[in-house]
């Protein structure tokens, strides 16, 4: 998709959140990118100005505001990773919920014995 991996990175939170029905907060991609009130901000200008992005009033609070997928963003990203997001599911489809857990946990426990000290 011709980005960095920060944006990219937003784009996929976005699209993972708004299948589950949940509005995202500039706030919420800056902790789950785990990046500055400023570089959110410069993100959010960026892929706003590239045509992914769309700055709206939260549904639920007059003060906030929420980051919401284009089309153009949504159409972009499945022609760019749909095929490989489906094989993913496809992979998956064979195990159980808690075998999954347990795959995700056990993942989880040697993502950290990776990290320094």
């Amino acid at each position: 998709m011709d980005m960095n991996t920060t944006d990219l990175a937003a784009l996929r939170m976005l699209i993972i959140r708004e299948q589950h029905g949940e509005v995202v907060k500039p706030h919420d991609l800056a902790t789950h990118l785990a990046i500055s009130t400023a570089s959110t901000t410069k993100l959010l200008d960026r892929l706003t100005a590239d045509g992914y992005l769309t700055r709206k009033p939260h549904p639920h609070d007059r003060r906030a505001r929420i980051v919401a997928l284009t089309d153009e963003a949504r159409t972009t990203f499945r022609r760019h990773f749909g095929e490989r997001l489906q094989r993913m599911r496809d992979a998956a489809e064979p195990y159980s919920d808690d075998e999954l857990r347990t795959i995700v946990r056990f993942l989880a426990d040697m993502e950290r014995a990776m990290l320094p000290g």
